[in-house]
């Protein structure tokens, strides 16, 4: 009895230098909290190089509103360096809690982001008689994310299923070039519309015969098939295009639909339920991905392909027709985001103009982890970086034009190679398979 007694006593006694042996083992992260403080002072050097006296305006209202909100004019150099303080603050916290490896919640990021941000507009603005429009900001966020948000979902439903897609850009340029042709020979965008998943489905089609059919290296496959996208649309609008643009290159334009109500909300109201169809589409790809992914016989079979596809296969899933079609559906989701570039925006095509905007797309989806709806905040902060710097260009800030246009750029680069931290991609990606 005493044996039995003392066997649980001893087991438990054991168990307890083990598991502090694994925490004392863990290394502390300082990536984080060194990264914060440095974005804490360059929050204080705003403030320092604030002119004295000076006051930025913001406006929120378009006036359409069930509710008008005023004009907020702050005093600038009392407001940035108040909130550089907060900054310093939350990153000393943040060097606390990394010091004696206590998590921070998802708050403290989005607290310190927010405030950063909004030392940085205050200096901006900061007495030059101009206003920050926060609607116009907010939309083109909205609008400047959605071949990001697109291209993303497409990146998405591939990998998920086991296929490497670099080639999003060749896909989103594909759809620019037919959404312009069809839409300019029927005089009419939803045309247009219509026919730019064809042509993102045609590019998904042939990466997805040379890695399934052939195991050709999926990577290789799609940056062939970005510079064969984009010889053969330069060919086609240096010759075709710009022999008859009347025809073939003509502006069509997506009218914008206003939803009752909806668009009446202050501030929300006119960014996001006063769009395109092309905008609602995207709203509901993203909510549809969301669940049927994680929610959906689907989605628990391309999930499942994806991660260890002999398992799959064993219980009777048809591995390479799930990669094939899945990988096509998510060409023509990509096919739907280059549609913005023309007739989303009612412009007419040009040579590259997805202007390397399918990469942003591959990096938002990594660093969304491969989660629709961590994709869709990743690609709406690079649509609000490429927003600020087009504001901020017009209304004459001291921050030079080039660094505004190096922006995306910028937080990608530092977004994936920091931020992002280490992620696990699904577990058969890029690995053909063969029975």
């Amino acid at each position: 009895m005493s044996e039995q007694s003392t066997a649980p006593e001893t087991t438990a006694v054991q168990a307890e230098p083990l598991e502090q042996a694994e925490t004392q083992l863990q290394p502390i992260k300082w990536k984080f909290p060194i990264t914060y403080l440095v974005l804490a002072l360059m929050g204080l050097g705003f403030a320092l190089l604030t002119p004295a006296g000076a006051e930025t305006e913001f406006r929120s209202s378009t006036g359409n509103e069930f509710i008008s909100i005023p004009a907020v004019i702050v005093p600038s150099q009392a407001s940035t360096l108040m909130l550089s303080i907060a900054l310093l603050l939350l990153a000393g916290l943040s060097l606390f809690c990394a010091g004696r490896r206590i998590r921070l919640g998802i708050w403290h990021p989005l607290l310190f982001g927010l405030l950063f941000v909004l030392t940085f507009l205050i200096y901006a603005g900061a007495g030059r008689g101009a206003v920050i429009p926060m609607i116009t900001l907010l939309s083109g966020t909205l609008m400047l994310s959605v071949p990001l948000i697109f291209g993303a979902m497409c990146g998405l439903v591939g990998e998920r299923s086991g296929i490497i897609n670099i080639a999003i850009e060749g896909q989103l340029l594909a759809g620019a070039f037919l959404a312009a042709v069809a839409a300019s020979f029927f005089t009419s965008a939803y045309v247009g519309l219509l026919a730019a998943p064809f042509a993102g489905a045609a590019v998904g089609g042939l990466l997805v015969w040379f890695a399934v059919k052939y195991h050709v290296n999926q990577i290789i496959v799609g940056v062939v098939l970005n510079v064969l996208v984009i010889g053969l649309t330069s060919f086609l609008y240096s010759t075709v295009l710009s022999e008859n643009p009347e025809v073939w290159n003509a502006r069509q334009q997506l009218p914008r639909i206003e939803i009752p109500v909806l668009s009446q909300i202050p501030i929300i109201g006119p960014v996001m339920f006063n769009q395109t169809i092309l905008v609602y589409l995207m709203y509901v790809i993203v909510i549809a991905l969301q669940i049927l992914l994680f929610r959906s016989r689907w989605g628990l079979r391309i999930r499942a392909v994806g991660e260890h596809p002999k398992a799959a296969d064993t219980v009777g899933i048809n591995v390479p027709r799930t990669r094939v079609i899945n990988t096509i559906l998510a060409g023509s989701i990509a096919g739907l985001g280059g549609a913005y570039f023309t007739v989303g925006q009612g412009l007419a095509f040009g040579q590259e103009m997805s202007a390397g905007q399918g990469f942003i797309a591959l990096a938002a989806m990594i660093l969304g982890r491969w989660n629709p709806k961590g994709a869709l905040f990743a690609a709406l902060l690079f649509g609000f970086s490429t927003s600020v710097g087009q504001t901020l260009s017009t209304i004459g800030t001291p921050v030079p034009s080039e660094i505004l246009l190096m922006l995306p750029y910028v937080i990608t680069i530092f977004a994936v190679a920091g931020f992002v931290g280490r992620v696990r991609p699904p577990a058969a990606e890029g690995v053909p398979y063969v029975k």
